[in-house]
């Protein structure tokens, strides 16, 4: 999915007040970081992620993982966190960082 300028600007801006939900850290992306990254997408849309690894081209290969394995579209990298979207066509409103 191709996200505008503009969207992108929306989605940072509800992304920004978020706390990760998420952290990936010298293990790699897991199996269980897979199925906990696939459950939160579910619920809740938009999502921040935490990937406490020092080296920058570690933490782009999984941040390249994490959308290859999710289907996720990536909004914005800032460091070691990164927001990631994928949505819904029946998003649950009282879940949905989107909705809110």
């Amino acid at each position: 999915m191709t996200l505008t300028q503009q969207r992108k600007k929306q989605l940072r801006a509800i992304g920004h007040s978020l706390k990760p939900c998420v952290m990936i850290s010298d293990n790699g992306v897991t199996e269980g970081v897979i199925g906990e990254l696939n459950r939160a997408l579910d619920d809740h849309e938009l999502i921040k992620i935490k990937v406490a690894i020092n080296d920058r081209e570690s933490r782009a290969v999984v941040a390249k993982m994490v959308i290859d394995e999710t289907g996720a579209t990536l909004v914005q990298t800032i460091g070691k966190m990164l927001l990631i979207l994928r949505e819904h066509k029946k998003p649950n409103p009282k879940l949905s960082n989107l909705l809110r």
